[in-house]
């Protein structure tokens, strides 16, 4: 008997016509990395500091396991006390690079629709000399433990997604302690400030910067009502995420069923039990991103309400939005929005799920350019690693896009394996290298597929719109 062909042959193979990687594609890597890195390091004040920041990135980028300043130095042939200096004590401002990284952001990946994110991330740290370690909640290790806290602003669009801006926080006791200040240099200008306080300062100096429409974060931004407060104040529109057991009421109080005295007013009840109450036919099905596995659908509903500020007040309406993951073991989440009534359920769905891609860039920052593996105490130290950190996964978001326009398929860590070899080999075979990261992509691909037909799924909207493309 014949071999049977495959089903959507034809489509598997232009699928995997967009993984096939040029040579000519690699060549120029590491003349953008010297090009990219020009603005940013024209703010050093020195030739020499412009020097070490060239050689950190560089480490950053490279295959290192470990991309903290003395595996750097070896790699680079420099003298570790040097760039020991210049990350942990030297006195340049990592400020204006992240001006200029802003900047280029809103260049390239800016859109009106943008969306800023907040989201912490906390480093745990065994010590306890550290510019800010404490015993916090380290939402890593799931615990309360040892940790420096950070503060992060992402932005994210349809052009792509990537760190922006940072704050350290200090426990309050911190603040108040000289000796560990003086220690660790911490300028008198820095008071204690809450973790949300640290946001509205990355709001108010990176919103005019970076168009947006919305404002994100999870349950922590969202609980306190003086925040969202405070960002309806500020004319931003906000998609918060809450704890599901946030009190809320109905937004209109119930009519009148007679008598005398005071007029009804709608009774609170958790945000979860409102969920539970909700009919099935009320539950609309959404497709949210693509996945290795197929479409993410949640399902979502969602009321106008009043969420409690105190005993007796109520606070202005608002949207209560519930989001469902259509799976075995539901994942529900709830979020409070100032959203007018002209937004569709539908977009606030996908603004909530924003939060996904910063958790990428998180994920890409530790695992391709070191934005855990420092080992500086000072205050200076932390914000440069950061700084220098988020520069060269901006670096890696630009050169992906640049590959992508050839190779669609390839991803930022297969864009970021390609320049870890170059670097490590200036001389690599670039022939070779393309045809390795080739095959991984198929590989990839081929998986992609086989679970489709497993699952009898059709492909992902990028999938689908890539086969639209290609027999155009």
């Amino acid at each position: 008997m014949p071999k049977r062909e495959p089903e959507n042959s034809c489509g598997v193979e232009e699928l995997l016509k967009d993984c096939k990687v040029a040579p000519k594609d690699l060549e120029v890597c590491l003349k953008h990395l010297k090009e990219f890195m020009e603005p940013f390091m024209k703010h050093l004040p020195r030739e020499q500091l412009r020097g070490h920041g060239e050689t950190f990135i560089r480490g950053l980028l490279s295959d290192l396991e470990r991309k903290s300043i003395e595996p750097i130095a070896e790699r680079e042939g420099q003298e570790r006390r040097n760039l020991q200096h210049f990350i942990g004590n030297s006195l340049w401002d990592h400020v204006p690079l992240l001006d200029e990284l802003c900047q280029q952001v809103a260049r390239d990946i800016g859109s009106p629709q943008g969306i800023l994110v907040l989201d912490p991330s906390a480093f745990p740290k065994k010590g306890t000399n550290s510019v800010g370690v404490a015993r916090q909640w380290c939402g890593r290790l799931g615990k309360v433990d040892n940790c420096q806290l950070g503060v992060f602003l992402g932005y994210v669009s349809n052009n792509g997604h990537t760190l922006v801006d940072e704050r350290l926080y200090l426990p309050r006791r911190w603040t108040k302690d000289k000796t560990r200040r003086a220690l660790c240099h911490v300028p008198e200008s820095i008071k204690f400030k809450t973790v949300h306080q640290l946001s509205l300062q990355m709001l108010k100096k990176r919103g005019s910067q970076l168009p947006h429409a919305w404002v994100t974060g999870d349950d922590e931004f969202g609980r306190p009502a003086w925040f969202r407060q405070r960002l309806r104040k500020n004319r931003e529109r906000y998609m918060l995420e809450i704890p599901s057991n946030t009190r809320v009421c109905a937004a209109q109080n119930p009519p009148k069923t007679g008598g005398m005295g005071q007029p009804r007013k709608a009774p609170f009840f958790q945000a979860t039990v409102w969920k539970d109450s909700v009919p099935k036919d009320q539950w609309v099905r959404l497709s949210i991103r693509d996945g290795l596995k197929g479409p993410l659908i949640v399902w979502a509903t969602r009321a106008r309400v009043r969420a409690r500020l105190g005993k007796k007040r109520r606070g202005r309406e608002e949207w209560l939005v519930v989001t469902r993951t259509d799976s075995k073991v539901p994942e529900n989440r709830y979020y409070l929005s100032n959203a007018g009534l002209e937004i569709s359920l539908e977009e606030m769905a996908h603004v909530a799920n924003a939060r996904h891609w910063i958790e990428d860039c998180f994920e890409r920052g530790k695992g391709e350019v070191g934005l855990d593996h420092y080992e500086v105490r000072a205050w200076k130290g932390w914000h440069h690693h950061m700084t220098l950190c988020m520069l060269a996964l901006w670096f890696l978001v630009l050169e992906q896009r640049r590959l992508n326009e050839k190779t669609p398929a390839i991803t930022l860590q297969q864009s970021a394996h390609a320049i870890e070899e170059i670097i490590r080999d200036p001389d690599i075979s670039l022939r070779q290298l393309a045809l390795q990261i080739t095959q991984r992509l198929e590989r990839t691909e081929l998986a992609r597929i086989d679970h489709w037909k497993k699952f009898n799924r059709l492909p992902s909207p990028w999938t689908q719109m890539r086969l639209m493309h290609v027999s155009q």
